[in-house]
């Protein structure tokens, strides 16, 4: 699962700070790294949901009494579904408080 660099989203938001008091005209580059971090949080979102789904099939499978699953399996998978859950919420928080930080400092 690919990790959020935090310098990288600093100065992202030391960016958009700037530009809303009108010192910067964004940057060609700048651009592109805003897709990006787009783009990994959507593929962090999709990951979590695929191990929920996954850890879902899985408990789904156990209970129909199929042979290849046990229920150590299901548990590491509800598991390992839950902790990237909370992970992902945490992170969310943070994005948000973040944005909230950003949208009440002074013009």
């Amino acid at each position: 699962m690919n990790t959020i660099d935090a310098n990288s989203l600093l100065l992202q938001m030391r960016a958009l700070a700037a530009r809303a008091h009108g010192l910067e005209t964004p940057a060609v580059g700048e651009t592109q790294k805003t897709t990006d971090f787009n783009g990994l949080l959507k593929n962090a979102v999709n990951a979590v949901n695929e191990q929920q789904i996954s850890a879902q099939t899985l408990a789904a499978d156990f209970e129909r009494g199929d042979p290849q699953v046990d229920v150590a399996q299901v548990m590491v998978a509800m598991q390992k579904a839950n902790v990237s859950f909370q992970a992902m919420t945490q992170v969310r928080n943070r994005l948000v408080s973040a944005y909230q930080d950003i949208m009440n400092m002074p013009i």
